[in-house]
């Protein structure tokens, strides 16, 4: 049997694309309109179709290897909570949402993946969309299922709720299960961090990791318009400071055998994070590359999909796929 494919859009550091690869699904086209993240693409998959273009300008009459996909996933910009919603001038995040939905009307894949914010699943913010969307995807043969799920239920050292929205072909939905957790004991900062800290012989790393106990809270890619690469907002920074991590901005290398960790100083006897410690957290495998300069690194991988919940999705739908439509099982009996 052929594998699956896919077209991934908004495909960023590429951790929804990476997660769908390991669980059997091959890319035909993988669009990005950032330059950092399609480099990253290439620097990882080389053999990857990676376009470098806005969602808004892309023609898929011009690129016929999307068409007659059995996938259409989008990892999107995650569209503005109620606290800085009146700071979002041009509703961008949702334009790039209900163009995604409009691009299923021209690619016709079997199933479409798309994930964001949790809100978007049944926050009353976003009940407009969903009527857009339940509209537009009933119209062209769709069942669909909003649900919410944790990526720190799939291994990932972080508390990350994402809203995702599953839609299949009418025929193949009812074999739709959204995914089971695939942990039992969530993995703390601590446990993903403590390797690294030791590697450069800092004395206190044990200490340090044997009082991360938690997952991290959801990091915050922000804005390319504002500011640097740090942890996220003040009430995110608050919960760092309760590890011993100073979440204002990110250290350019680890802990070494001369600092000293002092929580009691305040921010400078605080340990700090690295981008590349970042991406553990967002749980991207060590030999995964994010290219770019310090803050666009980090801001890729802000804004990631952890790869561990891409391949929870990944396999669910494939395995509806690979079921006998309802309509071949009731000839059958």
């Amino acid at each position: 049997m052929s594998a699956l494919t896919f077209v991934d859009v908004c495909s960023g550091a590429g951790g929804l694309a990476l997660g769908l690869e390991r669980a059997g699904f091959e890319p035909r086209l993988l669009l990005d309109d950032d330059a950092d993240a399609v480099g990253t693409l290439r620097a990882n998959r080389p053999q990857w179709n990676v376009l470098q273009t806005d969602l808004m300008d892309f023609d898929p009459a011009e690129h016929p290897e999307s068409q007659d996909v059995d996938l259409l996933s989008a990892g999107l910009p995650r569209v503005k909570s109620n606290a800085t919603i009146t700071r979002d001038e041009t509703g961008r995040e949702e334009q790039l949402l209900r163009a995604t939905v409009y691009l299923a009307h021209a690619i016709r894949p079997q199933a479409l993946l798309l994930e964001n914010v949790p809100g978007l699943a049944d926050s009353d913010r976003f009940g407009e969309f969903r009527d857009f969307a339940r509209a537009e995807l009933e119209h062209l043969g769709y069942e669909f299922s909003w649900f919410v799920l944790n990526a720190a239920d799939f291994g990932v050292p972080q508390d990350r709720k994402q809203g995702v929205l599953v839609a299949i072909q009418r025929p193949w939905f009812t074999g739709f299960h959204p995914p089971a957790p695939t942990v039992t004991e969530h993995v703390s900062v601590g446990k993903a961090l403590g390797p690294s800290m030791r590697s450069l012989g800092w004395p206190d790393a044990d200490r340090w990791a044997a009082q991360a106990t938690s997952v991290a809270p959801t990091l915050v890619g922000g804005s390319k318009n504002r500011g640097g690469a740090d942890l996220g907002p003040r009430g995110t920074k608050r919960k760092w400071e309760t590890m011993g991590v100073n979440a204002h901005s990110l250290r350019n290398e680890l802990p070494g055998p001369d600092f000293v960790w002092n929580p009691e100083l305040g921010r400078d006897g605080m340990v700090q994070v690295t981008v590349e410690q970042a991406a553990v957290l967002q749980g991207f495998p060590p030999d995964w590359t994010v290219t770019g300069k310090k803050t666009p690194r980090y801001r890729q991988i802000g804004h990631a999909s952890p790869p561990s919940v891409g391949e929870a999705l990944g396999l669910a739908i494939a395995a509806a796929l690979d079921r006998k439509p309802d309509s071949m099982m009731s000839a059958a009996g």
